[in-house]
């Protein structure tokens, strides 16, 4: 056969180049736990659809005899394929060569990778498990992150990026993940900081473990820097699939709508009881949520980081949608720096990528102390609100209990260019609560009532005008603030009809070089 040996070669070199770092290598990252490159990209993508870039790539280093030390693809695999017959990229970081160690030819590779994605207008999801920058290789290295994050920056807005975290991410190798869309962290062998723990140790005397430093559950839960943490491996692929489904290819498209089966005018009569009687009392504003969206199909996002916020994705008769929710069974569901923070971020990327937004509102105002305000929450609250104000993509808004004070201006009000804002027969929107604003209006009038019971009727009889006047949806619906109060069980089949009606909706901002978002 003509050209046989060249075939036997090239089969057997491809061979070798899946093997990584051969075999021992292999074994140890499946005794951690943890799936090889290849094996994290089979379970991510359709299968049978992943065509693989630049399997033949080596280093080009020869400092510290590294020319002895040489493997195929060099630590990253690359290249395309399909999630639900979907075009996405991917790159696979592949520990058992040079512990994932980043190179200037696996630099390369990835840059090669972006460049193609935004040609095509593919989203990219970057499988991070790498030991940093390949210190053999010294600046050249530290060049090639650069290289990588220049990309991130330029695809931000243009493309999804999703970062998988499923082993070490340390240094400078941090910031991609960061200028990405997503994190997803698993539970077991992933961590991130920007220094370790013997450095931490050497610098501030502190002791501290890789978990406790940058483990999934402190950057799901403290820092805000993890959007997902998965269980396992094999989970975190079917959550990123999942996201996938929610999301445009790019900026220039809409997101992809699927088929319903859920009616969309069904009714759910618990929605009519579930705001409690005593206006203190919380519930469980995701109850909401699974009520009125497609078969209770709720992804939410951030789900451990600043729980006062709910913010997700969802559909309504198959349209995706972005839903942002204030969640009264914590902390009563004010905003405070890591809410605001949150929101800010989601909406911004609702709106770069076309999906509206549905935002439910019951909250009592910000979060109120010295904490808050040395931390700036006047800028982090700033930021929400610019998110909401410059967003143009459609808003849908539903108030259903309390709206108050600057708060209510941040939640996606009229002014805001909110589009349609409906309230429940139980939304309270106003400067602040009855109590609070009789203190201000009759305290000195209550002082001079002697008598305590007496005094206490008076303030009573007030909080009751005042909330007869102004702590309902009623008073701002005069002023067309409130495009109707909707009965709660019917909530779901006016959100669709609002959706349905802004489909071909058309906003802009004045042009600008960009925006100087408070940060």
């Amino acid at each position: 056969m003509i050209f046989e040996e060249e075939i036997k070669g090239l089969l057997d070199k491809r061979v070798q180049a899946k093997l990584g770092g051969g075999e021992k290598r292999i074994e140890a990252q499946h005794a951690k736990g943890k799936l090889t490159a290849r094996e994290r990209i089979a379970l991510l993508l359709d299968e049978g659809s992943f065509e693989e870039f630049d399997m033949f790539v080596t280093h080009r280093c020869t400092d510290f005899d590294m020319q002895k030390q040489s493997y195929m693809s060099d630590g990253v695999v690359t290249g395309y394929g399909t999630i639900d017959g979907r075009l996405v990229y991917v790159f696979s970081q592949d520990f058992t060569v040079f512990g994932g160690s980043l190179s200037e030819s696996f630099a390369k590779k990835i840059c090669k990778l972006m460049d193609q994605a935004m040609k095509v207008g593919a989203p990219v999801i970057g499988l991070n498990d790498s030991g940093g920058a390949r210190i053999q290789e010294g600046v050249q290295s530290l060049a090639g992150y650069a290289e990588i994050f220049q990309r991130n920056i330029m695809a931000s807005g243009v493309i999804p990026q999703i970062s998988a975290i499923f082993g070490p991410c340390a240094g400078g190798a941090v910031y991609s993940p960061a200028l990405t869309d997503f994190i997803m962290m698993s539970k077991e062998n992933s961590y991130m900081f920007v220094t370790g723990p013997k450095v931490v140790k050497t610098v501030t005397g502190e002791e501290v473990t890789d978990e406790k430093l940058g483990g999934a559950m402190v950057h799901a839960s403290k820092s805000g820097v993890a959007h997902f943490v998965a269980d396992n491996e094999e989970e975190g692929m079917q959550l990123i699939r999942k996201l996938i489904s929610y999301l445009p290819s790019n900026n220039m498209e809409d997101p992809p709508c699927v088929d319903c089966t859920d009616p969309i005018d069904r009714l759910d009569d618990a929605l009519n009881a579930i705001i409690p009687d005593n206006p203190n009392k919380p519930y469980d504003v995701k109850d909401v949520i699974h009520a009125i969206i497609d078969d209770a199909e709720f992804l939410e996002v951030h789900a451990k980081f600043a729980p006062n916020l709910v913010v997700g994705f969802a559909h309504f008769n198959g349209m995706p949608v972005g839903i942002v929710a204030n969640q009264p069974n914590y902390i009563a569901g004010v905003l405070d720096i890591n809410a605001s923070r949150k929101g800010a971020r989601f909406v911004r990327f609702c709106d770069a990528f076309n999906i509206p937004i549905v935002t439910l509102v019951d909250v009592p105002g910000f979060l109120p102390g010295t904490g808050q305000e040395y931390g700036g929450i006047i800028i982090h609250g700033a930021k929400f609100l610019f998110a909401y104000g410059e967003a143009t993509v459609p808003k849908v808004t539903v108030t259903l209990r309390k709206s108050y004070g600057g708060a209510h201006d941040v939640m996606s009000c009229k002014q805001l260019r909110g589009d349609i804002n409906y309230a429940w027969p139980s939304a309270e929107i106003a400067v602040m609560g009855g109590s609070g604003a009789v203190e201000i209006l009759y305290g000195r009038q209550a002082k001079d009532i002697a008598d305590p019971d007496e005094r206490a009727k008076f303030l009573a009889e007030k909080e009751a005008e005042y909330r007869d006047k102004f702590a309902n949806p009623y008073n701002a619906a005069k002023y067309g603030f409130i495009d109707d109060v909707i009965e709660p069980r019917n909530t779901r089949f006016r959100i669709i009809r609002a959706l349905q009606a802004l489909a071909t909706k058309k906003d802009s901002n004045p042009p600008k070089k960009h925006d100087n978002l408070p940060l």
